[in-house]
C-alpha cells in the first residue's frame, strides 16, 4: 500500500500536499483504539493488533498524559510486581475505561468539526 501511495504522490510541487490529503484521508477511517478490562472482555480477538500482528497488545504513553495511561501503568507495575495490587473491581476499570473512551471520542469530533469549520473560513475568504 504505502508504495502505492508512493507513485501517486507524484514529484511535482503539489507532492507533498497531495500526500498530507491522501494520507489523512486513508487514516481517518481506520478503527480507534479502544480502552477495556481484559478481565470483563471475553472476546480476545479484541485484544489482538492488527497492523502489528500480535495477538496480545496495550498501549499507553507518558502517565501525565492522561489518566487512562495512569491506570495503565498502575496495572502493569502491579502484573509485574513492582507494586502493590490495585484496589478497584474489574468493573469499575471496565467504567473508567468506558468513560476514557468517551472523552476522547468526543475529543476527536469537536477536532474534526473543528478542522471542518477553520476550512470552510478558509474557503469563504478566498
Amino acid at each position: 500500500l504505502q508504495k502505492s501511495l508512493n507513485e501517486i504522490f507524484g514529484a511535482d510541487k503539489y507532492s507533498r500536499a497531495r500526500k498530507e490529503v491522501l494520507t489523512y484521508m486513508f487514516s481517518r477511517p481506520m478503527q480507534m483504539a479502544l480502552y477495556f478490562c481484559t478481565g470483563v472482555v471475553k472476546d480476545e480477538t479484541l485484544f489482538r493488533h492488527y497492523a502489528l500482528n500480535v495477538p496480545f497488545y496495550t498501549h499507553f504513553t507518558s502517565p501525565i498524559r492522561r489518566y487512562a495511561d495512569i491506570i495503565v501503568h498502575r496495572l502493569l507495575s502491579a502484573s509485574l510486581g513492582a507494586s502493590s495490587p490495585i484496589r478497584m473491581e474489574k468493573e469499575d476499570i471496565q467504567r473508567q475505561a468506558e468513560h476514557c473512551n468517551d472523552r476522547k471520542m468526543a475529543s476527536k469530533r469537536v477536532q474534526e468539526l473543528s478542522g471542518d469549520l477553520f476550512f470552510s473560513i478558509f474557503v469563504r475568504v478566498r
